[in-house]
């Protein structure tokens, strides 16, 4: 593991800054000595966010599947700040349900940000973190450990930033740019917590096996993830049993057909009443924007 340094002078950019992790890690890197750049689709809570902080902190609204709208703020925090040395791509919808009663666009909506929106992030800030020899940290998940029922594309967006970052590790080590991947299970935010709205979607969650049935704190989650951006970690694990997934995760994907199957046909009767659209008020943020234009 790395040697963890100061974060005192550090310019940090978080997608997904208006609530949640983002929020949060915000808050913690700033009492660390950070500058924060705060990007999201909130701009209320956004600015709300950054007079909270303890430092210099800017925000901005932007739509991460935006290349040209990130590539202007990747212009703005250089020019703001003068540098960027951490970029920590968190920003995530979701959508839960049987995949052929899908929303077509909500799930579209869902790869769109997680994978699509993380790679434009990278694409955007990956010259200013190779000047400064920084740190990328992509915010990925249990799901891209092991597949779910009813999470056909939250599990495939994660599973594709996890390999996507990877894949950006082995190009930019040699410019001194360093990747990480974060992995979180079932955290108290508003995702989860508008997830668990369905009836059915939080039975199937607690008839998950110990210690995935539960929702941990959100505190020490993004505790764990701070220690990571500190230390410029390869992989940071949000709950401490995460690690120990991942000798086991090969073993994963035929105990859950089995296992799965058996869930899914138990609750056969009750599917056709789960929502369809993005879930939690972040999800709800997605969709208002993208209703204003048009």
């Amino acid at each position: 593991m790395s040697a963890a340094r100061s974060l005192e002078g550090q310019v940090v950019v978080v997608t997904g800054a208006a609530r949640g992790v983002g929020e949060l890690l915000a808050r913690k890197l700033s009492a660390r000595g950070a500058t924060l750049a705060l990007v999201g689709l909130e701009p209320e809570e956004l600015k709300q966010v950054s007079e909270r902080l303890y430092g210099e902190s800017a925000h901005w609204y932007a739509d991460v599947t935006d290349h040209e709208a990130m590539e202007q703020v990747a212009r703005e925090v250089k020019a703001r700040f003068g540098k960027v040395d951490v970029v920590v791509a968190n920003a995530g919808v979701a959508t839960g349900g049987p995949f052929v009663d899908s929303d077509p666009v909500a799930w579209r909506r869902v790869i769109e940000v997680n994978l699509i929106g993380s790679a434009v992030t990278g694409r955007a800030f990956l010259p200013v973190l190779m000047e400064s020899r920084g740190y990328f940290l992509q915010i990925a998940s249990l799901a891209a450990m092991t597949p779910a029922p009813m999470m056909s594309a939250y599990c495939a967006s994660k599973s594709g930033v996890e390999a996507f970052a990877h894949s950006l590790r082995a190009e930019v080590g040699y410019r001194g740019v360093r990747v990480g991947v974060g992995y979180l299970s079932w955290t108290d935010t508003d995702m989860v917590r508008g997830a668990d709205q369905d009836e059915v979607m939080r039975e199937l969650r607690g008839r998950l096996p110990w210690p995935a049935n539960r929702t941990y704190p959100l505190g020490p989650a993004v505790d764990r993830i701070v220690a990571g951006v500190e230390r410029r970690s390869t992989h940071v694990y949000a709950q401490w049993w995460l690690r120990g997934m991942q000798s086991v995760r090969g073993y994963l994907p035929s105990l859950i057909g089995t296992v799965g199957a058996r869930e899914m046909k138990r609750f056969a009767s009750r599917l056709d009443a789960i929502p369809k659209g993005l879930v939690g008020a972040g999800g709800a943020a997605d969709t208002q924007a993208r209703d204003r234009r048009g």
